[in-house]
């Protein structure tokens, strides 16, 4: 894999491999320079093609592209599922095929159990994690564990976040925050008031506390620190809100 990708640092069974891609390693030309894996943005199908080959060559497994919606909607992957479905979450039991999850600014959340039987993947932006795409996602993650083994519990389920849009740049509104409130009082820690109904979010740190109140608490990655911020780290990360016209990253989560 390219030396610039993320590896994610969590103790999940050596049977289960992930990765989030970075601009880094493609062939796409500005302003999607370089590893572009996103159809749907204006770059070239050719390059985006060859990006897609290469993810696909340095994972060993084969990415299962969703068409994002943010919605709630989860797939469960097997060996004849195409690309393409409308679906912001996924699930795999399959080895060798790798729920995949395009970001260019909303938090990519990966996951398995601890028997590494089973793995998934989510998109969370803020309309999705509202409406309970990461709490879909489990719970299709948690279903797929085999009746053999021990059965998943939030205990025995491991979180990565990847890069997100960061608290400091991500300006919302008010109905944002009403969203969140609304189901958890405790969201308000979130967000920072800027005046006249507009707020500044902190979206890993939402996905963090909808977690928690499952009862996940090994949770990994992007702690909310500048580094994992994709506005701010402009030469290594997509962000369609700094840009507008960008490329997308992907996050894949695979069993060996």
């Amino acid at each position: 894999m390219h030396a610039d990708w993320l590896i994610p640092q969590w103790p999940a069974p050596a049977s289960v491999r992930a990765v989030c891609t970075t601009r880094a390693g493609g062939v796409s030309a500005a302003p999607y320079a370089s590893l572009n894996l996103g159809t749907h943005v204006g770059d070239d199908p050719q390059a985006v093609a060859s990006n897609r080959q290469e993810l696909s060559r340095a994972v060993a497994a084969r990415p299962v592209f969703l068409q994002q919606v943010h919605g709630v909607d989860v797939v469960c992957l097997d060996a004849v599922t195409a690309d393409g479905l409308m679906a912001d979450g996924c699930v795999t039991a399959q080895r060798h095929l790798a729920c995949t999850i395009m970001v260019a600014d909303c938090l990519p959340v990966l996951m398995t159990t601890l028997s590494g039987e089973v793995v998934g993947a989510a998109h969370a932006g803020w309309r999705g994690l509202a409406g309970g795409v990461l709490e879909a996602t489990l719970q299709q993650l948690w279903q797929q564990s085999s009746a053999s083994a021990a059965a998943a519990t939030a205990s025995e389920t491991l979180v990565w976040f990847g890069p997100c849009i960061g608290a400091q740049n991500f300006e919302v509104g008010a109905e944002v925050r009403a969203a969140f409130v609304a189901q958890q009082s405790q969201a308000q820690a979130c967000f920072t008031s800027l005046g006249q109904d507009k707020f500044l979010a902190d979206l890993q740190g939402l996905a963090r506390q909808r977690l928690q109140a499952l009862g996940v608490s090994h949770i990994y990655g992007n702690d909310g620190s500048v580094d994992w911020c994709t506005v701010s780290q402009a030469p290594k990360y997509f962000s369609h809100r700094r840009d507008r016209v960008s490329g997308r990253m992907a996050a894949c989560v695979w069993r060996e």
